[in-house]
């Protein structure tokens, strides 16, 4: 089973894009970020004729989530159930064959010690109990997004100018390492010890071009999931394409 996360930030100006790339990788589950449209604007035809079906937590013109797969998608929750009061579209789950499955859109949190920086870290916070709650179920779990966090030095080219600034700060390195510290795994890092892949490349200042890029989308495992972990990675081409999104799609592959 292919599982990728993938922040296209605006389902409806990357189409032609996304569509090109399901045809041509043909993904078993794909949890989308940053749809940026409700579930009726959501552009579902093109998408379902090449054998997906579609979830969505969708919301006008900003964040919006949403899963793809080839399996039915059963007993699906949006938004998180321990962060009831936020009305933003974040967080969605579901159940896909053997695997539960959920696309996060961690807030950006803008800057350091700022209001949407506080409830970064509380969304993060609320998260991190969900994912303690999932464990409890005793099965494989996969919850992908863009969490907009790097997690070490190696996930940033130029670390150095980044350290203590926001996706790099300590207060938020330290809630995607509480994450590990519950029980799941980094599907990347298993396969992937040195510098990079960097997922996300900003565009402004050539970022793309310069490969000035960070790893800030995860796919995190449950201890269920590690074990049928075969391989992972992050596939760039995406980001190459005109009209592309800043992200590139993060993928692993499990033995089920």
């Amino acid at each position: 089973m292919k599982i990728v996360t993938w922040n296209v930030n605006s389902i409806r100006a990357r189409l032609d894009n996304v569509v090109a790339w399901l045809k041509e990788v043909q993904p078993d589950v794909v949890l989308l970020q940053e749809i940026k449209c409700e579930e009726s604007a959501f552009p579902k035809g093109p998408i379902e004729d090449l054998g997906y079906n579609i979830a969505i937590a969708g919301q006008k013109t900003y964040n919006g989530v949403a899963i793809l797969a080839k399996a039915p998608i059963e007993d699906v929750i949006c938004g998180l159930p321990t962060f009831t009061e936020d009305d933003n579209s974040r967080y969605i789950e579901g159940v896909v064959g053997k695997v539960r499955v959920a696309s996060v859109y961690v807030p950006n949190g803008m800057a350091v010690g700022s209001d949407k920086y506080q409830y970064k870290l509380l969304f993060l916070d609320r998260l991190r109990h969900h994912l303690d709650s999932i464990l409890l179920y005793e099965e494989a779990a996969v919850i992908g997004g863009d969490y907009n966090i790097a997690p070490e030095k190696l996930d940033v080219a130029e670390p150095e100018l980044w350290e203590g600034k926001i996706l790099c700060s300590l207060a938020e390195r330290q809630q995607f390492q509480s994450f590990l510290h519950l029980g799941y795994y980094d599907a990347v890092r298993l396969h992937h010890k040195g510098p990079g892949p960097f997922s996300w490349w900003d565009y402004r200042n050539g970022g793309w071009r310069r490969d000035n890029g960070f790893r800030i989308d995860h796919l995190l495992l449950s201890p269920l999931a590690v074990g049928c972990a075969q391989a992972s990675g992050v596939d760039s081409a995406p980001r190459a394409k005109e009209k592309a999104s800043d992200h590139a799609p993060v993928w692993c592959i499990l033995e089920m």
